[in-house]
């Protein structure tokens, strides 16, 4: 792992995508010197480009966005869920760390708080999505092999939100305009310190709102103190401060498809999803699918998806489901890490609640806009005033237009629906596991044989190592 990260940093250092990386000494196995800057971009294009592969061939299939087909029995959509299913995200995430861990370490040397600030930040981002996965993570003592530690302990889940939420408290308070990023230019904001800063705290947002059902968080006056302040704690304010990465296309910076055609091929778009979307006429939906066509494959006729975990053969449709659309994965595309619509959805939760001052129904109004507006299409005239859409008030309405602004946002919509339980999925007879969504991930087999001690330790804590052991912060 260590070397597959080493090679992929030196493929971007190679590769131009900033122009001032230090020379780099290396020997077949690590980099003799790093600066900040160094892991950097590979850090934040290899995590990303990840996640959204990752999107498409997990939470695609459970959250009923799209599903293989044609599917005659099985698949993560009807909740068959592997025992290494979690094996790319456990590897992946930790191999990330590592280089996270280094690069921190590098900008505490070299007295450069905006970078120890922004390792700060990616690495709380990525110990956010592996625990919500598993459950409770090595964290204190992972990649601990240069001090000797091979069979880390696992932190509670409690325990790696609490670190990760005061990482980005402090971070906040690093961040400094006056201080230049010297090692290159950086993929995500190109040096914009004030949208680090921004990505910092709205990801602090979510955090909280994540684990705001366990009292002993303190979530909510956190909440309302970083949002009665915005002077202190600036959040995205539109789509231009988002954390959407750019893929170019330009080497390195490619699309997670080598072939744009895997994406689509033997896919179908859900019924689920696909019908709010005809039912409101959104101008996502041509950018997001193709159009159905009738069983001779001959005649178009119109966007039409067939449901997830559906029982039976394929050929019980008597036409050719909506497929997804090549385009969205050919570059220049994007990644998604954090939108602002999703910032707009949590200050239209709270004000829902009465938990801060506001018009729910603006936020809800404007986290649809972005959410729209991130995928480069307008807001039609009267979208918002027609049945479906318009807000009545309800937390449903909320959480099922944040369910769609979270397409394509790793597995958001995943950990968003085990928080609310919204929105409602449809159940099939074909669906395993009682009918129930998986509500987190079996640790990989590696982690089972290689630490078996504080392996078994974990899961007697937890409750078991199974897709239905709730996590610590999961109420429903």
């Amino acid at each position: 792992m260590k070397k597959l990260s080493i090679f992929i940093i030196l493929f971007f250092a190679i590769g131009g995508c900033t122009d001032d990386f230090e020379e780099l000494n290396i020997d077949p196995n690590r980099l003799s010197t790093i600066t900040p800057g160094t892991v950097l971009n590979p850090v934040i294009y290899g995590m990303a480009s990840f996640n959204t592969s990752r999107s498409n061939s997990f939470n695609f299939h459970l959250m009923q966005v799209a599903l293989p087909y044609p599917s005659p029995a099985g698949g993560i959509h009807r909740y068959d869920i592997s025992e290494n299913n979690g094996s790319g995200t456990w590897n992946t995430s930790y191999r990330w760390l590592n280089n996270l861990k280094e690069m921190r370490r590098s900008a505490v040397e070299a007295e450069n708080p905006n970078y120890e600030a922004i390792a700060m930040v990616l690495n709380a981002w990525i110990y956010a999505n592996l625990t919500d996965t598993f459950g409770d993570i090595p964290m204190e003592e992972a990649n601990g092999a240069d001090d000797g530690i091979f069979q880390p302990q696992f932190n509670t889940q409690q325990e790696v939100y609490t670190a990760i939420l005061e990482d980005l408290r402090v971070a906040n308070t690093l961040f400094d305009t006056d201080i230049d990023m010297i090692f290159g230019s950086d993929l995500l904001y190109g040096n914009d310190i004030t949208r680090w800063r921004k990505f910092c705290n709205s990801l602090r947002l979510r955090l909280l709102l994540r684990v705001s059902q366990r009292q002993e968080m303190n979530a909510i006056p956190q909440l309302q103190e970083m949002l009665s302040t915005p002077d202190v704690y600036p959040v995205f304010e539109s789509n231009g401060d988002a954390a959407i990465l750019q893929i170019t296309g330009v080497a390195p910076n490619l699309s997670p498809w080598g072939r744009a055609i895997d994406f689509s091929t033997f896919r179908a778009g859900s019924a689920f999803f696909i019908d709010h979307l005809v039912a409101w006429d959104d101008p996502r939906l041509p950018l997001f699918f193709t159009q159905a066509m009738d069983s001779d494959g001959q005649t178009a006729i119109g966007y039409k998806g067939i449901p997830s975990g559906y029982a039976g053969s394929e050929g019980q449709f008597d036409f050719q489901p909506s497929g997804l659309n090549n385009s969205i994965v050919t570059a220049p595309m994007i990644s998604v890490i954090m939108t602002y619509a999703e910032v707009a959805f949590i200050k239209a939760e709270l004000a829902q609640k009465g938990h801060i001052a506001g018009d729910s129904e603006v936020y809800y109004n404007a986290g649809i806009s972005a959410a729209l507006e991130q995928w480069g299409v307008e807001v039609p005239e009267g979208y918002l005033e027609q049945a479906g859409v318009a807000y009545d008030g309800s937390f449903e309405a909320i959480m099922l237009q944040k369910y769609y602004a979270l397409y394509f946002n790793d597995n958001q919509q995943w950990f968003e629906y085990r928080r609310t339980g919204l929105p409602e999925l449809p159940k099939t007879e074909a669906m395993l596991n009682n009918q129930q969504i998986p509500v987190r991930l079996q640790y990989p087999l590696s982690v089972r044989t290689n630490n078996s001690q504080n392996y078994q330790q974990t899961i007697e804590r937890m409750g078991g190592d199974n897709i239905n052991t709730k996590v610590w912060w999961q109420q429903n």
